[in-house]
C-alpha cells in the first residue's frame, strides 16, 4: 500500500483507504478546480464535488485527498471520498460493467437508440429509457450495461432487474449473471412422502 507521509495523524490517520495515492494511468487527465474534480480519460468524463473539510492534490501523476483539519466528524469520510475518486479514475480509463441474465422461456431483449425493451413474461412488452453515458448490448440471453460512471452503472442495472426480479420455484426473471437464487420447494414437492 502507497501512502502519504504528509499526512496528518490521529484520527484521520486511521483511514488505511484514504491514505491510498490515486495513481493517474496514461490519457487520464485531472483538472482540480477549488473543492471541484474533473477527471477525463478515452471512456469519457465525470465531474464530483468533494466533501466539506476535504481537499485533494496532484502529484507525480497520482491523485492525493487531504482533510484539512483533523477532527473525528472527518474520519467515516477519508476512504468513502478516496474510495470515489479511484472509482471516477476507473470509470473514465476502462469503465464499469453488469451483466444481466434473462431466464424463462420466450424472455428477449432488444435495443433500439436510447430505448430498452424487455419481454419478460408480461401481457407487454416492457421499455426502458437508457440513461445519458450508458449503453446497453444484447447477445442472446444477457444484457451487458457498461459506463463511465459506476453508480449509475450500478443503478441501471439494479432498475432493470426489478423489472422482473427472478421468483424463488423456478428461477425466472432478471438476474445479475453470477447471482445465486435461493429455490424453494414448491407444493408438489412438499406433499410428496406426507402421510395419508
Amino acid at each position: 500500500m502507497v501512502t502519504d507521509p504528509e499526512l496528518v495523524s490521529g484520527y484521520i490517520n486511521m483511514s488505511k483507504i484514504g491514505k491510498q495515492l490515486i495513481k493517474l494511468p496514461e490519457g487520464v487527465i485531472a483538472k482540480i478546480t477549488g473543492d471541484v474534480v474533473v477527471v477525463s480519460g478515452p471512456k469519457g468524463s465525470l465531474e464530483r464535488k468533494l466533501p466539506h473539510g476535504f481537499s485533494i492534490e496532484e502529484k507525480e501523476g497520482s491523485l492525493i485527498v487531504k482533510p484539512q483539519n483533523n477532527t473525528f466528524s472527518l474520519s467515516p469520510n477519508f476512504g468513502t471520498t478516496r474510495a470515489l475518486l479511484a472509482n471516477m479514475v476507473t470509470g473514465v480509463s476502462t469503465g464499469w460493467k453488469k451483466v444481466l441474465e434473462l431466464v424463462g422461456a420466450g424472455y428477449r431483449a432488444e435495443v433500439a437508440g436510447n430505448s430498452l425493451t424487455l419481454s419478460v413474461g408480461f401481457s407487454h412488452p416492457v421499455k426502458f429509457e437508457v440513461p445519458q453515458g450508458i449503453s446497453i448490448k444484447v447477445e442472446k440471453m444477457l444484457l451487458t450495461i457498461e459506463g463511465a460512471d459506476k453508480e449509475i452503472v450500478g443503478q441501471t442495472a439494479a432498475f432493470i432487474r426489478n423489472i422482473r426480479p427472478p421468483e424463488p420455484y423456478k428461477g425466472k426473471g432478471i438476474k445479475y449473471q453470477d447471482e445465486i437464487i435461493r429455490r424453494k420447494a414448491g407444493k408438489a414437492a412438499k406433499t410428496v412422502g406426507a402421510p395419508v
